[in-house]
């Protein structure tokens, strides 16, 4: 059995180096250290101008039961962040860069597809500093940066690149270091614009932490959402979107525990009440899904694959017959599938 935590949810570029061939090996080398010392130079410069630039509008967001991270987009306080930092709770405590605290009001969210959720400080007359999102396509490739507070360490800042773009939901990959806390925060280009907000990463199941795969939704699923909520159409409620009992992000190999068809599975526990209802959704892009849900009998109460043409996702909606512990066998429809795959009980 795997421990349980919320990973929701997200080095530097090698520099292009000119090189100064005299014929010598002393020269060869001297001309190597200058280039890379100017390159390292530029690198540092942005790094340090982007942080500068973005990070009095990054904020932390304490909602009782998560903590997370959000990025100020109006001068009047409006917060983005993500759907299951602020969960079902509709007042959080939001904390500047500078130390100060204010109150926050959920006031809209995505649809449940989209972990997204907007929340509106109550600064009174305050003007806050303002992250703009990004009018340029996001190409792979590109630097990447990261500030949110990891594990409660307000306004750390990483840097990499975009490692991938998900060619069906639009996802970002990105290789910058991102943990449990950076959930709702930035993911800025070398502009200092947000390309996306930070969401989850995918761990080994052994490694709580980052490995260097994390996600963010892009601001093409962003900017809608944003225009609903300034335009009072969002959803202000949370009970399409639900509360989250357990987020977690894993991969299925050869390193995990086999069923008895040889396949492999990763396996979690959760509690709940009798008649509670919930929805236990997993998704891949690597492999077909299947979901087993089981009591602390051992008895089998659900089951679901989904076999659907190009669908390799897997849901269970269920009333839960008793009130103690289930176990979440995640496993593959095919006995050799293996991959990334994200898991949620909600």
């Amino acid at each position: 059995m795997k421990s349980i935590f919320l990973k929701s949810c997200t080095g530097l570029l090698a520099c292009v180096l000119g090189l100064g061939i005299t014929g010598t090996q002393v020269n060869f080398h001297q001309g190597w250290s200058t280039a890379t010392a100017q390159a390292q130079g530029i690198d540092e410069e942005i790094n340090v101008r982007i942080y500068q630039q973005a990070s009095p509008a990054v904020v932390a967001i304490d909602a009782g039961h998560t903590i997370g991270s959000g990025s100020i987009i109006s001068s009047t306080g409006l917060v983005l962040t993500n759907a299951h930092v602020v969960g079902n709770t509709s007042q959080v405590t939001v904390r500047l860069a500078d130390g100060r605290e204010f109150r926050g009001s959920v006031v809209g969210y995505a649809d449940e597809s989209l972990d997204l959720a907007a929340v509106q400080i109550e600064g009174g007359e305050t003007v806050f500093p303002t992250i703009s999102l990004t009018s340029s396509q996001t190409q792979v490739g590109q630097q990447a940066f990261a500030i949110g507070s990891p594990l409660g360490y307000d306004g750390t800042f990483t840097v990499g690149i975009v490692s991938r773009i998900d060619p069906e939901d639009g996802l970002i990959q990105t290789d910058a270091a991102v943990n449990p806390g950076n959930s709702g925060g930035p993911l800025l280009n070398s502009k200092g614009e947000l390309i996306g907000v930070n969401t989850f990463i995918v761990t080994t199941g052994e490694n709580t932490g980052n490995i260097g795969i994390g996600f963010a939704i892009s601001t093409s699923q962003i900017s809608p959402f944003i225009t609903a909520v300034q335009n009072g159409t969002a959803n202000t409620t949370p009970l399409e979107l639900g509360s989250y009992i357990l987020s977690e992000s894993g991969i299925l190999n050869y390193q995990d525990a086999r069923l008895q068809d040889n396949s492999f599975y990763d396996e979690y526990i959760f509690s709940a009440n009798q008649g509670q209802a919930v929805t236990i959704t997993l998704t891949s892009q690597d492999f077909d899904a299947y979901l087993l849900l089981i009591d602390d009998q051992g008895r089998k109460i659900a089951e679901n694959d989904d076999i659907h043409p190009n669908n390799t996702n897997s849901t269970i909606r269920i009333a839960l017959p008793y009130t103690g512990n289930y176990r979440i066998i995640v496993n593959a429809y095919d006995q050799t599938g293996q991959g990334a795959y994200q898991m949620r009980v909600q």
